[in-house]
């Protein structure tokens, strides 16, 4: 069963979709004033790969929401910085984040609602609280009244006496309260701006969620999603809205990322400590950089460096560097393989069969990580193992006996699947490099079947000074890219 961590309740607690096999999920998307950094990415990879494992190994459907804040304060700072009007700006930076979810082979959401898209709904939600008296009108902006809400600060456990010493909040004088937050801001001069009773103006950011959270996925939710720094103000400040106009719980569960750091410090862009996700895009593969925030708990702080990335691409090359090799072996590929069926094995029967159970032991050893709090950790140094039985099994295995190395491929594809990890590259997707390089190898072989060595080692030592290094083995020739000795 699948457990999760609760952080409305503090608890990890067994989940199930409240609507038979309908699992309801929101997750809080970007803000659309400029280009993600790599902080950005840790829910957008962690959460799709939930939804995926939820999709592919509970047999749930995922009906997965997220949004779009394209008006924002910093959307209005940054249109006025490059003389452009807000629509521009949300318009550039809203193609460059679906360009990069593209980029890092994300599934994309069943919907990606617009803030601006959902105006006269969220004004409608304005006009309920201030009927039910939890929300007051002063001069043309509307503001949520905290002390209205008996449970507000139950799920950041910030209470409203705390927040009475000021601690975070800005002085307003139109406030009743330090705490009271932005339902509807009355227009300033060149800004964008909606009509309401109240005025002209513009929805506040923690409105804009509650209505489109609720417009896809009904009153209560399974999951509510997003980093850690949006349990306060904005998660909490999502609940209270909800929770007065319906009586009814937001969500069910409330999931939380942690931050990640440069050298320990928080990633921020108003720190200057950031590095834009395009960039990193650039050097490293999508999977690498998935690899890299898998292997941590999604609730755990995570420090980035360039360093922590080229451990992550060896990784990655070491799982998919065996699973070429096995695939070449048992497929029409361009590598010609040398004598499979030596005349001595040290392989048995025996060792067959207890290399296929050792899989399954290490594909429930998988889900149980998985179902543990999402325990991608555990769930990968489960395949890391698959990998180490099936480089152990393949070095003494010979004949009919080596079929059982296709169970492993198929597992690791299988297992990597809800990660977006292990995939097999489609042929057509193949680069004219790769093409050009499985030609050489082919090549290779047939000058060593006809005894000519010499060309043979030159055309291996020219790869090696290119960073491929080829290793001959009884079961054929192995690609290690980037100087990996996959032999541990």
């Amino acid at each position: 069963m699948l457990k999760l961590y609760n952080t409305l309740t503090r608890k990890v607690e067994p989940f199930q979709p409240q609507d038979g096999n309908t699992v309801k999920m929101y997750v809080c998307g970007p803000t659309v004033y400029d280009y993600l950094h790599i902080g950005n990415l840790r829910p957008l990879i962690v959460y799709n790969a939930l939804r995926r494992y939820m999709e592919l190994f509970k047999g749930w459907q995922v009906i997965y929401v997220q949004n779009i804040t394209d008006i924002d304060d910093k959307i209005i700072d940054r249109a006025i910085a490059e003389g452009q009007d807000t629509l521009s700006i949300t318009a550039k930076y809203t193609d460059a984040y679906f360009k990069l979810l593209a980029a890092l082979d994300l599934s994309p959401a069943d919907h990606n609602p617009r803030a601006t898209d959902y105006v006269a709904e969220m004004i409608k939600l304005i006009a309920t609280l201030l009927d039910k008296g939890y929300a007051y009108e002063q001069d043309g902006s509307v503001y949520f009244r905290v002390t209205k809400f008996a449970q507000y600060g139950k799920l950041s456990r910030r209470s409203v006496e705390d927040l009475q010493q000021g601690v975070r909040i800005a002085v307003n004088e139109q406030k009743e309260h330090p705490a009271d937050f932005t339902l509807w801001k009355a227009s300033k001069a060149g800004e964008p701006k909606w009509d309401s009773p109240w005025g002209a103006g513009r929805p506040g950011w923690h409105s804009e969620c509650v209505v489109m959270a609720q417009k896809f996925l009904g009153e209560t939710i399974d999951i509510h999603a997003g980093g850690n720094d949006l349990i306060f103000p904005h998660h909490e400040n999502e609940i209270s809205q909800a929770e007065a106009v319906t009586g009814k719980p937001l969500a069910r569960f409330w999931l939380h990322n942690g931050m990640l750091t440069i050298k320990g410090t928080e990633m921020h862009k108003s720190h200057g400590n950031f590095v834009y996700a395009h960039q990193v895009l650039e050097r490293f593969t999508a999977e690498t950089i998935r690899y890299f925030y898998l292997t941590r708990h999604y609730r755990k702080p995570l420090d980035y460096s360039e360093e922590a990335l080229e451990e992550a691409e060896k990784a990655v090359w070491r799982v998919k560097n065996l699973l070429n090799d096995i695939e070449a072996e048992f497929s029409s590929s361009l590598i010609t393989t040398q004598d499979q069926t030596p005349d001595k094995s040290d392989c048995t029967n025996s060792d067959r069969d207890d290399f296929l159970q050792r899989l399954s032991h290490l594909k429930q050893q998988y889900i149980a990580a998985m179902d543990n709090d999402f325990g991608t950790v555990d769930g990968i140094a489960a395949v890391q193992e698959i990998v180490k039985e099936a480089h152990r099994f393949r070095s003494r295995a010979t004949g009919d006996d080596r079929n059982a190395l296709k169970e492993a491929l198929v597992l690791i594809r299988d297992l990597g699947l809800p990660l977006g990890l292990f995939k097999r590259q489609a042929q057509t997707e193949r680069s004219r490099e790769e093409e050009l390089l499985r030609l050489l190898i082919d090549l290779r072989q047939r000058l060593r079947a006809k005894q000519d060595f010499a060309l043979g080692d030159k055309i291996r030592q020219d790869l090696a000074q290119l960073g491929i290094i080829l290793k001959d083995t009884p079961q054929g020739t192995t690609i290690v890219s980037k100087q990996i000795d996959q032999s541990n």
